[in-house]
Order: C-alpha cells, then structure tokens, then sequence
C-alpha cells in the first residue's frame, strides 16, 4: 500500500510539473533552459564569493567575478560607479523598457563556518556570508543573463541592466548610487534575497539611521590626580544609559542599537575619547527622525553632565522599502507556475540538524508557494537599502528558500547553507523567478505601466533625499 501511495504522489508532483510547463511560452522556457546552462558557472561564482567573504567596500575580489562573467556573457560593464572601486553596472541592449536587477556581494564580520550543520568556523574570527548575499549576486546575474539571450536573439527589445551593490549590511551603498542617478532612466527595477521561505515580498522594511557619537575629554592619572580629568567614558556611560531609559518611552516599531567602538584603553587612565555607533529604526521614517532627534539631544545632556566635548558625525540613513503589490502579482505568478523547490534526504538532514543546534523545531526546509500576502501596514524584520531605490523607481521583491525554517539570520547557519546545496537550489530558482518575471515586463507594456503607476500612487508628494553627508562614500570608514 505504502509503495501505490508513494506513486501517486510522484504521479501528481510529476503531472504538476508538466502542467505547468505547458503554461510557459517559449520564452519562458528559454528563461529556464539558459539558468540551467549557466547554472554550474553561477554556482561556482557563487561558492568563489562565499569563500572570500569580503566586507562592505572591500568586496574588491567578489565584485570583479560577477562583472567579469557580465562583461564574458555581452554586456557592457561600467566599473567603480558613484565613488565605489567595487560598485559596477553591466548593461545589455537599447531602448525602452529599462528593467534592472540588483546584485549584493558583501559579508559580515565573525561568523566565519564551514558548509556543514554545526557550528565549525572555517577561520576563527573571520567574515562569512550570514545574510546569503553570495548567493544574492550571482542568482541576478543569472536571470540578467537569461533576459539578455532573449534580446539577442531578438525574441524580446529593450535594455536589461544588472547592478552591483556594495557595501549593503554596513554603509548602505546603494544610496550613494541613488544619488548619482543610476536608476533615472529605469522603469521597472527588480531584487531578490535570501530567505527561510518563497515568496514574492510585498513586505516593506524598516527606515533606518545610523550615526556617530564621539566624546573629548581630558586625560589624567585615574588614581594620583583624577579631579584633573574630564572623562570621555563616564560620558559614554552616562549616554547609553539614557538611552536605556528612553525605550521604555518610544513605540514598539522603533528599534535602537549602539556598539561601543572605542571606551578608553587602559584602566589608569582618565580617557579623553570615546566613540559609539548609533542606529535608530522605525517602520516609517517619518517615525524614525523624532526618535533620532532626540537621541541627539541625548548625547548633549551627557557632555554637560561629564563636562565634555562631543561631537555628531552621520553616517548614512536608508528609508522603508516603498512596496509594489501590482509587482508582486507579476512574481506571484511565475513562482506558482515555476513549483516549490524539492530537497533530497541529504539536504533536508542537513536543515533539520541545523534547527537541532540552533534550538528550533526540526521540520526541515519550507519551500511552499502560499497565495500573495497582506500587506502589513507595520511590518518587523530588518532594513535594506533597497528601499532607497524603491523610492525613485517601481521595485518588485522576491525572497527565496536558502536555509531551514526558522534559521537565526546573519548567523553561522546562514553561511553553511550559502555553500551548499541549499543554498545553490534557492538561488538558480531566485533566478529563474526573476528571469521570467522580467520577460513579462518586456513583453507586456501594460504590466510595465501598472506597476509605474502604483509606484506614483504610493509615492504621492514624498520628495525623496538621501540621508548621508555631502562628499564621497565612507570607503574608509571605521
């Protein structure tokens, strides 16, 4: 019995999947004919970059691969874009539309790992892929790639483009791009990223800012004559700790971090400087700058209470991601007839082992195509930079299946799944998702149209400006 059962659920899975092959044009076809081609080259550009695990501005290496491999595949590539030696726009074709596709490449300090379910540091200490952005680069390529045969061949006209993006988990390099306009001549832009689950993403993000606070003081003996000293750390102190208190007192959107970057250097010394980073958060950035305006005017009280200087450098600020649901139907539909993506013994072990370790409940990998989502007028979740291009072009979002449910992100477990299986799948199917999602709009002005217009529409009067200081991109930056 259990042998006749098993058929029939090959029988349907397999009956499904012709059916759905048979409600693809032939470009679509083509769309997924070319991944496959190119997908042992992605998934080796993809491992290169995992490997290298370069950070925000030092992704030198990383970027170099994908915009060789563009430049290999026709396209014309434009390196060290917006002040970014790692920040490169590939361009394929001429004329209306415009459709582009980001690509990220960076990593995340200390959680190095090796490929396998428990916690194995490939190099103590050393950067990793937590947030899966080696598998983000090379799956937009690859659907860049698709669409580009497809113009070549005249099958379809307009221009594709593939975009480079650095620096997206520190600095936030996108906007720097946003600001020298490398999205003004696009319509309709296209992202993807690394998820625990699939699904087209009508999901917004949360507005964020990130700042600078520094302390003067002045040194003395900590034990001979410390009335002689004005402490840069008792102002540091005296600093988190309101902050500390105000968030009983701010909304339960609003999200704050600091990281102590420097709190003196030795236990006799009165220190004469200290710095802190800064980062304020809301769902709404019209949420967000009360909240950072008053945890300026905090850093003020500090100074004055330890009789310091101080001093408020910004960073960079990113907005909420604007969202598009016409997009979003446009995904929704190529993921319902692309199917849920399928997992061997192996890979579902290896996810069910990951939960194991990590605390949460072993039921492997979640893959399933759920009906377009709600979208929720305060979302959590993370931030992106994304959403600075979000607000100055229509952008369609995609999350994609590469590591078990559940899985802690920015963590180790994310990077053993980025050098796998898992990971390789979620990202030639990232690929595939986008590619046709992309054909769709080169073949259907309308649909282009529609999401524009859904784009004005959600924008209103907003008039977007970037948040980050005049002058070049911190590539320097601590």
């Amino acid at each position: 019995m259990r042998s006749n059962h098993l058929l029939w659920v090959f029988l349907l899975v397999f009956c499904g999947s012709l059916s759905a092959q048979k409600k693809m044009s032939k470009n679509k076809k083509a769309i997924i004919e070319s991944v496959e081609k190119h997908k042992a080259q992605l998934i080796k550009m993809s491992d290169e970059i995992w490997a290298l695990a370069e950070e925000a501005f030092e992704e030198t290496k990383s970027s170099e691969i994908l915009a060789s491999y563009a430049e290999k595949n026709g396209f014309k590539v434009q390196r060290d874009v917006a002040g970014m030696p790692t920040a490169f726009v590939a361009t394929y074709g001429t004329g209306k539309p415009v459709i582009s596709v980001l690509g990220e490449f960076d990593a995340l300090p200390g959680i190095s790992q090796k490929a396998q379910p428990t916690k194995t540091p490939l190099q103590e200490g050393a950067n990793g892929h937590g947030c899966g952005h080696n598998l983000f680069g090379a799956g937009s390529l690859g659907a860049a790639i698709a669409v580009k045969e497809l113009i070549e061949q005249g099958k379809i006209k307009g221009t594709v483009k593939f975009l480079g993006t650095p620096a997206e988990e520190k600095f936030f390099g996108k906007i720097w791009m946003v600001r020298d306009g490398l999205w003004d001549d696009v319509d309709v832009n296209l992202s993807w990223h690394p998820s625990a689950s699939t699904k087209a993403d009508v999901q917004s993000s949360l507005a964020l800012i990130d700042f600078k606070v520094e302390f003067f003081g002045q040194a003395a003996h900590a034990s001979a004559d410390p009335w002689n000293g004005r402490s840069a750390s008792d102002a540091l102190e005296l600093y988190t700790t309101g902050i500390n208190y105000y968030r009983e007192h701010v909304k339960p959107t609003v999200r704050i971090h600091y990281h102590i970057q420097d709190g003196g250097q030795v236990v006799n010394v009165v220190p004469d400087y200290s710095r802190l980073w800064v980062r304020v958060r809301d769902t709404k950035r019209e949420g967000m700058i009360p909240v950072y305006e008053r945890v300026k005017k905090m850093a003020e009280g500090a100074a004055i209470m330890a009789n310091v200087d101080y001093k408020i450098s910004l960073i960079s600020g990113i907005y909420e991601v604007l969202v598009n649901r016409s997009g979003g139907e446009i995904m929704q539909k190529n993921l319902e007839m692309l199917g849920e993506i399928t997992y061997t013994s192996d890979e579902t072990a290896f996810g069910k082992k990951i939960q194991e370790v990590t605390g949460k409940p072993q039921v492997g990998m979640d893959s399933k195509i759920n009906p377009l989502e709600k979208t929720k007028e305060h979302p959590g979740g993370g931030s992106t930079d994304v959403g600075d291009v979000s607000w100055n072009v229509a952008n369609i979002n995609l999350g994609v299946t590469t590591a078990p449910k559940d899985t802690p992100w920015h963590s180790w477990a994310v990077v053993a799944c980025g050098g796998m299986s898992i990971g390789h799948k979620g990202m030639a199917y990232a690929s595939k998702a986008m590619g046709m999602t992309m054909l769709d709009l080169f073949e259907n002005p309308k649909l282009v149209q529609k999401v524009k217009d859904e784009y004005k529409k959600r924008k209103g009067d907003t008039k977007y400006e970037p948040m980050i200081p005049d002058g070049p991109p911190p590539i320097s930056g601590n």
